[in-house]
């Protein structure tokens, strides 16, 4: 039962941990999940309330961890015993751990809000069933501080948008609210709240939204934006607080807005002179971006050396099943600009994507992979990442596949293998769905190989070559750097493939794909 007599309470945001190992799980020590942040930083400034978030990838040297992974969450309570607590649910691969995180919590009588994107549709439903007390629908900032308050005053929360909760065992949803475009009323994000965490790159943001309306993709809506001035003072209170020197900007489209995308990256440049120290700064853009050679050139001044970019496939026909308008050949030239302005190229990649009706093209698993090889080779890009479809809660692609009785049920599989590792639906022919799993691991395994181990030593023996480039020292370091860094990061993606490789082989999802088939089968 809430305390609504204390002086201060104590709000706890849990970042779910990842189920075992995954291809994420290296990055995810060394950062964060920025949502949970931006939420705890807006509590943390509310009357009567300290907030904390606990990102249970990332626990640094001290963090509690917990004999089955995850934090130890009894011995956080009896340290520094939360209130209410918040459950990110941005990963629908976290949801069981999520749901085990509530049921913790639930027995303790602390009550429970979850959030994030896994949260739509008949999952509302089915957290709400799981523990959880509350589920905000959609942005948290607002509608959170307003829970908060109906809590400690006790009011009735149905006047509250944006929130989804059970009365007398059936599911109530309010109104609708309205999504954020005053994002200056909010503290910049403070990622002291974090407890424990060792971050060293840190997330930052400008633009919520994305218009590209992608089939498999759940971030939609028209984007909004906050000012350059705004991310420029979040960066800067990073680098004078806490040393910062790496970030992610994780706006789904960097330069979206172009003029004020193009101002940002000028005062980037700006800032960096005046503390005489250059930062690294990693990007989502969209692949035409490259035909804006203004835009590209402020962002290299701005400090922006790396570039993840969506190419999804090189497929023509499943290009036009994203609404992806581009031609295959047109990517390898836009591609191969980035490279030519100096920027790391990071692809990502889906692999088997399936095709919408009454589309005639059929492609054997080998030929799909030698396809991939063929294109990122010639693309010239510097890392890869390449996944399965996945059937995200909500999305087109999901309702289409369903329609279709395509989609292995949950709960043969399970949300845990919702991470782009796992097929989770039926194939287009001639592909089932072990080549599907085969062909990405075979994709990788070429191109991130044990053989690089030995590559960045031969060539720091190159490096008094750098002498040949006295008079532009810039384009040397970068020809030189390039394949070092290279490389090093092929190598460092055989051991997360290894890795991986053997953490699959001790688990269950084979048995588990076996039943789901055969229970599809049977519906059928």
């Amino acid at each position: 039962m809430f305390d609504s007599s204390k002086e201060r309470y104590r709000f706890r945001v849990v970042i779910p941990a990842y189920p075992a190992f995954n291809i994420y799980s290296s990055v995810a020590k060394i950062t964060t999940a920025l949502g949970p942040v931006c939420v705890a930083s807006v509590v943390d400034k509310m009357e009567k309330w300290d907030a904390e978030v606990i990102d249970e990838n990332n626990l640094g040297r001290y963090g509690p961890s917990g004999n089955e992974g995850g934090a130890d969450h009894d011995l956080l309570q009896r340290l520094r015993p939360a209130d209410v607590v918040g459950l990110y649910g941005g990963l629908t691969s976290t949801i069981p751990q999520l749901y085990k995180v509530a049921r913790f919590y639930k027995d303790k009588d602390v009550i429970i809000i979850a959030g994030g994107q896994h949260f739509v549709e008949d999952n509302i439903a089915e957290g709400l069933h799981n523990g959880i007390d509350y589920v905000v629908i959609g942005e948290g900032e607002e509608t959170v501080k307003d829970l908060l308050a109906a809590i400690v005053n006790k009011r009735d929360v149905n006047g509250i948008k944006g929130i989804a909760y059970l009365k007398a065992g059936k599911v109530i949803i309010t109104s609708v609210r309205s999504p954020i475009t005053d994002f200056d009323k909010f503290p910049l994000p403070n990622f002291s709240l974090v407890r424990y965490a060792n971050i060293k790159l840190y997330p930052v943001g400008r633009v919520r939204g994305c218009g590209m309306n992608c089939e498999f993709c759940t971030v939609k809506g028209k984007p909004r934006y906050a000012s350059p001035q705004r991310l420029l003072e979040s960066i800067r209170l990073i680098v004078e607080t806490r040393d910062g020197r790496h970030f992610f900007i994780v706006d789904d489209l960097f330069g979206q807005h172009r003029d004020e995308t193009i101002q940002l990256c000028n005062m980037l440049e700006s800032y960096q002179r005046s503390i005489n120290r250059r930062l690294d700064f990693t990007v989502q853009i969209r692949l035409d971006k490259a035909k804006d050679s203004q835009l590209l050139l402020a962002m290299r001044r701005g400090g922006i050396n790396t570039v993840a970019i969506g190419f999804e496939s090189p497929i023509g026909e499943e290009l036009k099943a994203m609404n992806k308008h581009i031609r295959p050949e047109d990517m390898i030239h836009l591609a191969r600009v980035y490279h030519k302005f100096g920027f790391l190229v990071h692809g990502m990649f889906i692999f088997g994507y399936p095709l919408k009706e009454g589309i005639n093209f059929k492609m054997p698993a080998k030929e799909r992979v030698k396809c991939f090889k063929n294109f990122i080779r010639r693309a010239k890009i510097d890392t890869i990442q390449v996944l399965l479809p996945v059937p995200l809660p909500g999305t087109e692609l999901t309702h289409r596949l369903k329609d279709k009785n395509r989609i292995y049920a949950v709960e043969d599989i399970g949300w845990e293998y919702y991470d782009g590792n796992f097929p989770l639906f039926e194939p287009d022919f001639p592909l089932t769905a072990r080549d599907m799993q085969d062909s990405i691991r075979k994709i990788m395994s070429k191109f991130y190989q044990f053989k690089y181990a030995f590559m960045p030593i031969m060539h720091i023996i190159s490096f008094p070559a750098l002498v040949f480039f006295l008079y532009n020292i810039k384009l040397g370091w970068r020809k030189w750097y390039r394949p070092w860094r290279n490389a090093l990061a092929r190598f460092g993606g055989w051991i997360v493939m290894r890795e991986w490789t053997n953490e699959f082989k001790k688990g269950v999802f084979i048995r588990k794909l076996q039943r789901a088939k055969e229970h599809m089968r049977s519906r059928r």
